[in-house]
C-alpha cells in the first residue's frame, strides 16, 4: 500500500514536522508539502524521506496560509497513492480528491475559533483589523467545508478532541504524538533551566523573562527559532530588546546540541498558552528532568503533578515558587520522569496508529 502524508510546510522545526517525518519513514510514505527547508530536514536526520513540493507559498500572512490552502486544493494524487494522511491546518484542503483519508489533527485553526478576537486585536491599525476579520470569516467557512471531506479524525490530545467537537462538530479518536525516548539521556543536573519552543506570542516567553528577573540565582537557556512573515519576528524583536541578564536566547540549534542541553539542564519550563499537547515535556522527562509548566492544555495530560514536575497557574510568582521548589532537589523526580516518558515512545505511537488503521 502506497501512503502519502500531506503536510502544510517544512520550515521551522516543530513537533508536527518531526512527527510527519517519523511517520513517513515508518510507513515508507511520501510527504507532499509546499515550502521545504532542506536544512531542517538534514538537521533532523530524515534525508531518506521522499518529499514532493507543490510549490512555494507567499510569505506574507495571511497570503501564506491562503496560498498553501490553494495549492493543496488544486493538487490531485488520487491515482498515485492508496491512503492519505493530512497533518496541519491547510493540507486537508486536498481531502476532497483523496480517499480513503484521515486527519491527524494538532488543533483546529485557533485564529478562526477560540483565538479569533485576540488575533484581530493584535493587528496594529483599524484597516488591518477589518481585513483580518474579513479573512477569518471567509476562510473559516472554507475550513469547515474542507473538514467535512475527512473520513476520519485523530486528535493529538484530549484538549484537541474538545476543540474538534466544539468547532467542527466531529468526533475524533486519540493518539498522543510520539517521542523517540531512546535518543535522550541523563548526564547531570546542571546550573541552568531550559525552555524549548518556537518563538510566538502564545508561548509567553515574556512571562519566562518576568519569572527569571525574580530568580537572579537561576539561569535560563531558551532554544527555538521563529517563522518569517507573521507575528513572530515582531515578537522576537521585542523580546531581544529586553532580555534579563540571566537569560540566553540561542535560537534554533542542531538536534545533537538540543539533546545535550536536555541531558545537562536542571529542568524544563513551559509557559505556552493552552498548549495543544507539547512534546518538549516528554523529551525533558526522557532525559530524567522535571518540568515546571502552566496548568493548562496538553501539559495536564503529560506532566504528573508532584511526580514528574509541577503544574501551576500562569503567574510569575507561582512559577518562581515552583522553580525554587524543584531546584532544591531535582533528582527526586528522575525515576518517575523516565517511566512517564516511555508511555509516549515512538513504539507506542506506531502500535496505536496501526491498530486504528488496520489497512496500513
Amino acid at each position: 500500500m502506497k501512503v502519502a502524508i500531506f503536510l502544510d510546510y517544512i520550515g521551522s522545526i516543530g513537533g508536527g514536522v518531526r512527527v510527519a517525518l517519523m511517520l513517513a519513514r515508518a510507513l515508507q510514505a511520501d510527504i507532499i508539502t509546499t515550502d521545504v527547508s532542506t536544512e531542517a530536514i538534514e538537521r533532523l536526520g530524515y534525508g531518506d524521506v521522499k518529499i514532493r513540493s507543490l510549490g512555494r507559498t507567499i510569505k506574507i500572512p495571511p497570503f501564506k496560509q491562503i496560498s498553501a490552502a490553494f495549492l493543496f486544493a488544486l493538487c490531485d494524487f488520487s491515482r498515485e497513492y492508496d491512503f492519505f494522511i493530512f497533518s496541519g491546518n491547510w493540507s486537508h484542503y486536498a481531502a476532497g480528491k483523496h480517499h480513503p483519508n484521515l486527519w491527524y489533527c494538532y488543533s483546529p485553526v485557533r485564529a478562526f475559533y477560540d483565538q479569533r478576537e485576540i488575533t484581530i486585536a493584535r493587528q496594529n491599525n483599524a484597516i488591518r483589523r477589518i481585513l483580518a476579520d474579513l479573512w477569518i470569516r471567509t476562510h473559516s467557512w472554507f475550513d469547515q467545508r474542507s473538514v467535512k471531506h475527512l473520513d476520519r479524525v485523530i486528535a493529538i490530545s484530549k484538549t484537541v478532541r474538545l476543540r474538534i467537537r466544539d468547532f467542527h462538530e466531529r468526533s475524533s479518536e486519540l493518539i498522543y504524538p510520539p517521542v523517540d525516548t531512546k535518543k535522550f539521556q541523563f548526564k547531570e543536573y546542571g546550573d541552568f533551566w531550559l525552555s524549548v519552543n518556537r518563538i510566538y506570542p502564545e508561548k509567553r516567553i515574556d512571562l519566562q523573562f518576568e519569572v527569571f528577573r525574580k530568580l537572579p540565582e537561576e539561569r535560563l537557556v531558551i532554544i527555538g527559532g521563529y517563522a518569517t512573515g507573521d507575528l513572530a519576528p515582531k515578537y522576537h524583536e521585542k523580546l531581544i530588546k529586553n532580555i534579563p541578564n540571566n537569560v540566553e536566547m540561542r535560537g534554533a540549534v542542531p538536534e545533537e546540541e538540543l539533546i545535550d542541553l536536555y541531558a545537562q539542564c536542571k529542568g524544563l519550563i513551559c509557559t505556552a498558552e493552552d498548549e495543544d499537547f507539547g512534546l518538549t515535556p516528554i523529551e525533558a522527562m526522557a532525559s530524567g528532568k522535571p518540568v515546571v509548566a502552566v496548568n493548562e492544555g496538553g501539559f495536564r495530560e503529560t506532566i504528573v503533578h508532584g511526580e514528574t514536575g509541577l503544574l501551576v497557574d500562569a503567574k510569575s510568582d507561582d512559577l518562581v515558587k515552583a522553580l525554587r521548589d524543584v531546584a532544591q532537589d531535582p533528582k527526586r523526580y528522575k525515576e518517575k520522569c523516565m517511566e512517564r516518558a516511555k508511555e509516549f515512545d515512538t513504539s507506542v505511537f506506531l502500535k496505536e496508529f496501526r491498530k486504528l488503521i488496520p489497512e496500513i
